[in-house]
């Protein structure tokens, strides 16, 4: 459809055009550490809006929801739509808590190490930092095979451009610069996505033929009842849910918010508005199947849309993916950051500001370049993400059930996260094993820590929590 030399050509001038506008806003609000970090108290509703949905759509949203929809059909899209919203009805909640908690404070680490110790905090770290660079990973992977459908483009040349570009004006400028090009990536991935679910419904003939094929060939995938399609949508509604409140990027948006009503208004209105959008891509899925076109569920979305489509919306699909991937890569790079800066600090306490910033910037780039290896092999790593998900699923529990309840104590949540833990990985599939008992895997990973945790509560213990220290152990970064 393209050559690889006008496809490279594109892919370098629309990153450019992207970064460049980044660089100039970071030259203009060079801010203290602390405001590179988490832009304090400085957002309205309609930015922390924008911000939220640009980090939520990633490039993820053209792979992830179709092929869901031709495992599971209705009933696995539903889920996955659902595992995009919940999560930021959730943090409406245990946002504006962590707010009061500690005022000046950056991290969900911070919040564990105060609160639990250090056992939880090492857990919780290793985790959030995992999730994070194989999240990055998938993104850089989507996007090169995405510009490779266009053009016979090697992988690791299309990961290296995205991954240079986003590297050096987050790098440089920090999250208020990161929150500032989401909004200028909205205004490229919201047209575009219209113009996508256009030629989408073109292709496919519209909803009546879909749904007649569909019963025909597959009519199981039309069921919200059918059991496959209810337990992949509840795998994958578990998996989204808990994963994202692990997710560094959303609590720096969290202390970004300029006050509690921001926050209710944007993550309800980010998620209200995610959901119809992951649901509609799922829907190239049952597409896909129904118009049994031949190659992998993976790539649903494409084989619908490149079937005709005139050279101008092949040209564009380049800045809709460079958009969505960087949109939620400067984000997990500034999450990633974030949590660098605040537990270098810890450890090198007497590290000037600028040291500081400075060492954990390489060791971002040092961190990018196995994320780039990786991202250039074109490797299915959703077997990694699900084990990811499944830590976060064993965590979930303990360690929010800790913002509210005093006589929650360190133990509690230690061994209720490790029963979890066991209780998952029993279940867990093992490396290209089926993935017949992986719900099960999750929901006992969700639900043996809730259990472990309440019966330990009726262990007699005159102990109780102290939450007002918890402001007093963030480490401030001015000076």
């Amino acid at each position: 459809m393209l050559s690889p030399s006008a496809a490279i050509t594109w892919l370098i001038v629309f990153a450019i055009l992207f970064a460049v506008p980044g660089l100039i806003y970071a030259r203009r609000s060079q801010d203290k550490l602390d405001d590179f970090l988490v832009a304090r108290n400085s957002q309205s509703s309609t930015s922390t809006l924008l911000t939220l949905l640009a980090t939520t759509l990633g490039t993820w949203i053209l792979f992830g929801p179709a092929q869901a929809g031709t495992w599971g059909g209705i009933g696995a899209i539903t889920g996955y739509a659902l595992g995009a919203l919940v999560p930021n009805l959730i943090m409406t909640q245990i946002g504006p808590r962590i707010r009061t908690l500690m005022p000046e404070g950056h991290t969900l680490t911070e919040f564990v190490l105060g609160r639990y110790g250090r056992v939880m905090y090492a857990f919780v770290l290793v985790i959030m930092v995992f999730f994070m660079l194989i999240s990055l990973t998938a993104g850089l992977t989507a996007i090169a095979e995405m510009v490779a459908l266009l053009a016979p483009v090697p992988l690791w040349q299309t990961a290296t451009i995205v991954m240079v570009a986003t590297l050096i004006y987050t790098l440089y400028g920090g999250l208020r610069v990161t929150i500032f090009t989401d909004r200028l990536q909205m205004l490229v991935i919201i047209p575009f996505l219209i113009v996508l679910i256009g030629f989408g419904w073109k292709a496919s003939g519209g909803i009546t033929p879909m749904v007649q094929s569909l019963q025909e060939k597959a009519p199981h995938l039309l069921n919200p009842f059918d059991m496959n399609g209810l337990k992949s949508g509840l795998t994958f509604f578990l998996a989204v849910v808990l994963t994202g409140l692990f997710y560094q990027g959303t609590w720096q948006r969290i202390f970004a918010a300029r006050n509690n009503r921001v926050i209710r208004n944007g993550f309800i209105l980010s998620g209200l508005l995610s959901f119809p959008i992951i649901f509609i891509m799922g829907l190239f899925g049952l597409a896909f199947v129904g118009m049994d076109l031949p190659g992998d569920g993976s790539v649903a979305l494409f084989s619908v849309l490149l079937k005709d489509v005139p050279l101008w919306f092949a040209i564009g699909l380049l800045p809709l993916g460079l958009a969505l991937i960087m949109s939620s890569a400067d984000s997990t790079i500034s999450g990633l950051s974030s949590i660098f800066v605040i537990d270098i600090r810890r450890l090198l306490p007497k590290l000037s500001n600028h040291s500081l910033l400075k060492l954990s910037r390489w060791l971002i780039i040092v961190l990018s370049v196995p994320v780039l290896v990786a991202a250039s092999q074109g490797y299915s790593i959703l077997y990694l993400f699900l084990l990811a998900d499944l830590l976060c699923c064993a965590a979930a529990f303990p360690v929010f059930f800790g913002f509210y309840s005093a006589r929650y104590q360190s133990y509690n949540a230690a061994l209720s996260t490790l029963g979890g833990l066991v209780a998952g990985l029993i279940m867990f599939p093992s490396p290209g094993a089926p993935t017949t008992n992986l719900l099960e895997a999750f929901l006992l990973a969700t639900l043996i820590p809730v259990v472990i945790s309440l019966l330990l509560l009726f262990v007699p213990s005159k102990a109780r929590f102290d939450f007002s220290i918890l402001a007093q152990r963030v480490r401030h970064l001015e000076g």
